[in-house]
């Protein structure tokens, strides 16, 4: 794809009815019902979550593999 300011007006203003076309098709909900529904789903997830609980050690791929020393 060619970079936005490389592009005509007509192109750009293509490229957004594009978009428009494509995210008028979404289905769409209340906040007030699906607020609840995402904040129950958390909660409930909430003891999964390694952000929330961390990581063993063991399980951990990104854990120091060992130092390295200079002499």
């Amino acid at each position: 794809g060619r970079m936005a300011q490389d592009m005509t007006e007509k192109e750009l203003l293509k490229m957004e009815l594009d978009q428009l076309k494509k995210e008028v098709k979404n289905e769409r909900q209340m906040v007030s019902k699906t607020g609840k529904e995402i904040k129950e789903f958390i909660e409930s997830m909430a003891g999964e979550d390694p952000l929330l609980k961390g990581v063993p050690e063991d399980k951990n791929p990104f854990k120091e593999k060992g130092g390295c020393a200079i002499s």
